[in-house]
């Protein structure tokens, strides 16, 4: 069996980060209300669908151009600080991903460039409370699985778990960056909605996988 992901695995993600996105909307949406302006499960919400709808009439030929066109489209429906995060993170994805189907190195390729993007662009670090506190360690944990021979698949589930366990961890922390930092203390015991978001979309991702797998 084959265990490259390719392009139509690429669209069944933004597919179900769509949907994920849509059902988790008011969640995101009060996580953001505590220590934020309170619109990044609308903002996500308008960007997903924006992007299904554009998937919809486009023929994307790679991954790569899957996630070209989920950036350049976040970028221009996305309010907020979210659409150049999310937007950058895409960008580097596509880039890192090259023209073919991903294996595992290069799935954990993708999620490392992701991450990079991110911190490059928020000037955040492990710790600030923000997106980089899901994402650098789904891009850490897609790497142990491609150091060791695993599988594409593997890579993401596991990434998808870190990313969870990393928006969790969030929750306690002070925030450092971003909005959510004029709280100071009283930014702790809120999970950073970024964080959250992160972790739905990367769960997607997995999710978008692992059908691909039963279905072959």
């Amino acid at each position: 069996m084959d265990d490259t992901l390719d392009t139509a695995w690429a669209v069944r993600w933004a597919e179900l980060a769509q949907s994920s996105v849509a059902e988790n909307r008011i969640a995101l949406m009060e996580l953001d209300r505590e220590i934020g302006d309170g619109d990044h499960g609308d903002n996500l919400d308008r960007g997903f669908t924006a992007v299904t709808a554009k998937l919809a009439d486009a023929t994307p030929d790679s991954p790569a151009a899957v996630f070209k066109l989920i950036a350049t489209t976040l970028m221009s429906t996305v309010g907020g600080a979210a659409g150049p995060l999310y937007g950058t993170a895409f960008l580097r994805a596509a880039t890192a991903a090259g023209q073919g189907p991903l294996d595992a190195g290069g799935v954990a390729a993708m999620l490392t460039a992701a991450v990079e993007g991110v911190q490059a662009r928020g000037k955040a670090t492990t710790g600030d409370k923000t997106m980089v506190d899901a994402l650098a360690p789904a891009a850490a944990a897609a790497r142990s699985v491609a150091e060791v021979g695993g599988s594409a698949r593997a890579a993401l589930e596991a990434a998808a778990q870190a990313a969870e366990e990393g928006a969790r961890a969030t929750e306690p922390l002070v925030a450092r960056k971003g909005r959510a930092s004029y709280l100071g203390d009283r930014s702790a015991g809120h999970r950073d909605p970024g964080a959250q978001s992160s972790a739905l979309v990367l769960r997607a991702a997995a999710d978008a996988a692992a059908g691909d797998q039963e279905s072959s």
